[in-house]
């Protein structure tokens, strides 16, 4: 074990984490691996670690906190009656396949990979929230039950190999279909635990710990990380939520649009920069 001096710029790192994810998920009504992710990837090299290694322990790390927040997520959902539990028993065998084999392939791939593509992810993401937050369903209805198992699949898949939960790409994906956005909300935030608890067992069970890794990371999760930022995010996101209430909103996403592409972007030059 690491001496006090080693551990605590560590745990200062990951109590920062906690606290802005958290207030992001409340002030935004984002959060999980799209906050989490791109942190703990610039925290994790600011202690040392291997950009490469930095991705992977992220990802995984950020699937494991996303499992006990998804499920307080649902629980809320459900009260309200948002979740669709029909649409999630038919999706969940398909989504858990893509999850699995994304998830395998993270343990066998470089990290790098990942970079890529979450930050293209990401970049994404942040034009779909400044030019698309409001725009009109592309279809009146969803697909067939093959169309819905391969957009089920691939949610699975590309999410869990950026370690995010299911909000970021489920929620532009059920309400490109026509399906209300509280409901969209409340059924992704099911695909959460449905990508993060399979995924992160995957990355604890079958990843070999990088030989940079942060003191205590098994697999490719970082307890201290996960242990930090989970209550921190629960604590923090009420606080997120009252200045959203007091802030302009809609301002407030597009400016974390703005930030998301910025980091997005900085992760791709990061990497095509070292190459």
């Amino acid at each position: 074990m690491p001496e006090l001096s080693q551990l605590l710029p560590v745990l200062a790192a990951l109590v920062a984490t906690g606290i802005f994810a958290g207030i992001l998920a409340g002030l935004l009504g984002v959060g999980g691996g799209i906050v989490i992710v791109p942190v703990l990837y610039f925290v994790f090299q600011g202690l040392g670690v291997d950009a490469s290694s930095a991705m992977v322990i992220a990802t995984g790390t950020s699937l494991a906190t996303i499992i006990p927040t998804s499920i307080s997520s649902i629980r809320a959902h459900h009260k309200k009656g948002n979740v669709d539990w029909a649409l999630l028993k038919s999706w969940a065998p398909f989504m858990i396949a893509g999850v699995v084999v994304g998830s395998y392939l993270v343990t066998l791939l470089d990290g790098t990979l990942f970079t890529i593509l979450f930050g293209v992810m990401a970049c994404l993401v942040s034009l779909n929230m400044l030019f698309r937050a409001n725009a009109p369903a592309l279809v009146k209805q969803l697909p067939s039950m093959a169309g819905q198992g391969i957009l089920a699949s691939l949610i699975g898949f590309f999410s869990v190999m950026v370690g995010i939960g299911g909000g970021t790409l489920g929620v532009p994906t059920l309400t490109a279909f026509n399906v209300a956005a509280h409901r969209a909300v409340g059924t992704a935030a099911a695909f959460g635990l449905l990508i993060a608890l399979p995924g992160a067992l995957v990355m604890l069970t079958t990843g070999v710990t990088p030989t940079d890794a942060p003191w205590s990371t098994f697999g490719f999760v970082n307890l201290p990380g996960f242990a930090a930022i989970v209550p921190l995010t629960v604590l923090f996101a009420p606080v997120g939520a009252a200045l959203g209430a007091k802030l302009n909103g809609a301002m407030l996403k597009k400016v974390f649009a703005v930030v998301l592409g910025f980091t997005g972007v900085r992760m791709l030059i990061q990497v095509f920069g070292g190459m």
